[in-house]
């Protein structure tokens, strides 16, 4: 048995421990891990503080993981105990405890710590920060005994801070040294109205105030600024931000600015050594929001479990708030800038303000207030960088309140951000938990569960659920066949756990019911096994062994051969020869195909292996569920258009993809201009050749049930066309199950999914290399004589 990696995770937060988790799903049995947190709790939500302080809920409620998860995961947790070195050449971290921890692998996940203003009198009593539990509990404690409060910083934290005062009772001014507040996450005009609301709940601002000094005995009782004016207090709350805290990795010999530098993999400079979340700084970046150091957190957990990512490329920061019961919504670049135009909205009768901010006809940001329906629509205009040159600009905010409703959603589409929980996930779990409570839906999904921006989604979808207009229902588990009570999913994974390697030993393992199988499971499984083995396809008992030796098995026991013609284009040379062989071999029957092929048909076996030497060139082999030849059009009689570029790019489409086997036959179509003379929309795969460049259609079917594609994108060169269409097939290998239609995938998987991986040119790239390892073991000579025995 392997022996398993000592990983050591310093900081028991919420990015480092989101880490842990992610490792757990990819290998749980890769590492021995030991978490060690300096607050003398398990990982608790820091960011739902703020609804302790206004009685929201209770400490007891912001429990993330509990000790019995650490024990059911067999974690080591040393709480009350900080790290105080780091000895990497020896591999060892000291604690304050004097404790010594060998490592193999170490996460730094030290977080953050407040910013206190060093002014003189910050040491008196009753000044505080609101950063971890214990602050909770003493301004909770000091708030029973007092009634003026300051809160310096008019930030989110400040302005939570403030709103949980006045739920205790307290008097509240909040200084901020900015002209207008929130205005990291908010334009002016939409602080001002936040303010313009606040003030009506009791809360007091004063507006570019220096603080200069706190003024009492031992304890505080007023606060002086550099103007010379003072206000009253006898608790003052500093949240004024928070600083990265590096002074261990600082000590300890590891690169450091801002924060902790990292690369895209999220590793320092020493090697084993990783950093993650509030404390890591990647490209100049650091981020405080949930979303990207989840993120994060994903991206270390894959580097450290061997498995291939693209990396963490940074995060376009959303955020979706509601203060003191208003809402607002923020994302990308909404401040306006030499670069940049908007479109603004505001309605002053029913409080509501939106604004775009346009570069390049694309969104780069947006604000909203009040009326944040439209949120979960731009983020995703937003985050796709969509187009939007064709739209009427100011149409985009007229939105129909019931279009945008959590119920038309479609069920793949994402709920919770922080934790990647889609609708369908949720629906899930109301069917099969019975949760009728946002507290429930996040016990079982983490829906809302972090920075709780979807809370007011998962209640809407709650609602709509238990309401009787809800048609949408949860699909009942579909097994693979009747021979198993196992999904297709859990037996492809459990093939790779367990490295099983042949169709027997995958029904012996899971207690196949039927141990010879059906005609459902015997091919599907084949398949699985050639995809998670590329060479398993070429061990099987088949008349395909690499592109100059194979043939097609007719109903009378008889074989036909299809000599190759990429593109359907050929010359006389060939013609000649294919002529020569159907002479001597007394072929009589000769077929020309729609997709222009030639097939010699009514071979005997024991002819095969002469027929491919005479012909010796390059056969094609389309039988099953493969991609076929792709469809062009060439002839004049449909239009003039030029077809030379079109008959090149279906060759070369023809050169990457053949002899791939697929979940499902594959049809591609490549037609020349938009007479569409190959039925481009109908193919699984379209090309249709536009003053623009190639249009690029997925997912039609020109069956008995016929199907229009979905416009895919649009490509300004060939390269880039044959890129897109070999990672899209191989993606399609990878995700879908097998005999599964693209049309029926991209129902499930959703367009928008399969556009987000491939555009994406590093995960695009890595597609296509698998890809090519796949087509290259395909087409290594194998000695045929002994299948022809």
């Amino acid at each position: 048995m392997k022996k398993k990696q000592k990983l050591v995770l310093v900081g028991n937060g919420m990015a480092g421990v989101h880490c842990v988790e992610e490792i757990l799903k990819h290998d749980p049995d890769m590492f021995e891990i030991m978490v060690i947190g300096s607050e003398p709790h398990p990982n608790y939500n820091r960011i739902l503080l703020s609804a302790v302080l206004q009685g929201d809920t209770a400490i007891d409620k912001i429990t993330i993981n509990s000790l019995d998860w650490y024990k059911q995961h067999r974690i080591d947790l040393y709480t009350g105990e900080t790290v105080v070195k780091i000895d990497h050449e020896r591999r060892v971290i000291k604690t304050d405890k004097k404790r010594a921890l060998p490592y193999d692998q170490l996460i730094l996940a030290t977080g953050s710590v407040p910013f206190l203003l060093p002014i003189p009198g910050s040491d008196k009593e009753g000044v505080l920060s609101f950063r971890t539990i214990e602050d909770c509990k003493r301004i909770i404690e000091v708030a029973e005994h007092h009634k003026k409060a300051v809160v310096i910083g008019g930030g989110l934290l400040g302005l939570e801070a403030a709103r949980g005062l006045l739920h205790l009772g307290m008097e509240v001014n909040v200084v901020h040294l900015g002209g207008f507040i929130m205005e990291r996450q908010l334009d002016e005009t939409a602080a001002r109205m936040l303010q313009a609301e606040l003030e009506k709940q009791g809360m007091r601002f004063l507006l570019e105030k220096q603080t200069e000094e706190i003024l009492g005995d031992e304890r505080i009782e007023r606060v002086r600024f550099k103007d010379g004016t003072t206000v009253e207090a006898d608790l003052l709350v500093m949240a004024v931000g928070v600083r990265p805290n590096v002074y261990l990795a600082q000590e300890s010999g590891i690169a450091t600015n801002r924060a902790i530098i990292v690369n895209d993999y999220m590793e320092t400079n020493i090697p084993n050594i990783y950093a993650v979340g509030e404390c890591a700084e990647h490209h100049g970046m650091v981020y405080g929001l949930v979303k990207p150091l989840y993120d994060q957190a994903t991206i270390l957990a894959k580097n450290l479990c061997q498995v291939n990512s693209k990396g963490y490329q940074g995060s376009v920061l959303a955020t979706q708030l509601k203060i003191s019961g208003v809402d607002v919504f923020s994302i990308g670049e909404f401040q306006e800038s030499t670069t940049t135009k908007s479109i603004k909205i505001y309605d002053e009768v029913n409080q509501s303000y939106k604004k775009l901010v346009f570069q390049e006809e694309k969104i780069v940001g947006a604000v909203l207030f009040g009326d944040t329906s439209d949120g979960v629509k731009l983020q995703s205009m937003i985050l796709n960088k969509q187009d939007v040159s064709d739209i009427e600009k100011v149409t985009i905010f007229q939105s129909n309140p019931a279009k945008n409703s959590v119920s038309t959603m479609a069920a793949t589409e994402i709920i919770c951000n922080c934790n990647g929980v889609t609708k369908g996930g949720i629906i899930e779990a109301v069917h099969n938990y019975g949760c009728t409570t946002v507290e429930e839906v996040k016990a079982c999904t983490k829906a809302s569960g972090s920075c709780g921006g979807c809370k007011p989604l998962v209640s809407e979808l709650l609602s709509s659920i238990h309401s009787d207009e809800f048609e949408e229902v949860k699909k009942e588990k579909q097994t693979m066949c009747a021979c198993t009570s196992l999904t297709e999913d859990e037996v492809v994974h459990e093939m790779q756990m367990q490295k099983l390697s042949s169709v027997n030993e995958v029904m012996n393992a899971f207690n196949w019911k039927n141990k010879q199988g059906c005609s459902k499971c015997v091919p599907a499984l084949t398949y699985y096994l050639g995809m998670i083995n590329p060479e398993y396809e070429d061990m099987q008992e088949t008349l395909f062994f690499n592109e100059r030796m194979n043939a097609t098995l007719q109903k009378d026991g008889k074989y036909f051969v299809v000599p190759q013609m990429y593109g359907g284009m050929t010359n006389a040379k060939q013609l000649r020869k294919i002529a020569d062989v159907a002479d001597k071999f007394d072929v009589s029957e000769i077929a020309i195909t729609s997709e222009q092929r030639i097939h010699l048909i009514g071979l005997k076996k024991e002819e095969l292996s002469k027929v491919w030497g005479e012909l010796n060139m390059p056969l094609s082999s389309t039988y099953g569920n493969r991609v076929q030849n792709v469809k062009t059009c060439i002839g004049e009689h449909i239009c003039q258009c030029a077809k030379h570029g079109s008959l090149q790019l279906s060759a070369s489409l023809e050169k990457k993809l053949e002899f791939l086997m697929t979940p499902s036959r594959v049809k591609i179509g490549v037609s020349a201009c938009l007479h569409n003379g190959a039925g481009s929309t109908t193919k699984d795969i379209g090309v249709i050749g536009t003053n623009r460049g190639w249009e690029i259609y997925v997912g039609g079917s020109s069956g008995r049930s016929v199907r229009d594609g979905q416009l895919f994108t649009v490509t300004e060169t060939t390269e880039e066309t044959i890129d897109l269409i070999v990672a899209f097939v191989q993606y399609y290998r990878e995700t879908a199950n097998y005999s599964e239609r693209t049309w029926q995938w991209l129902q499930r998987v959703s367009l928008l999914h399969v556009r987000e991986i491939l555009f994406d040119l590093e995960l695009r790239e890595q597609l296509m290399d698998r890809l090519e390892e796949d087509t290259a073991v395909k087409k290594v000579p194998k000695d045929f004589a002994i299948y022809l025995k």
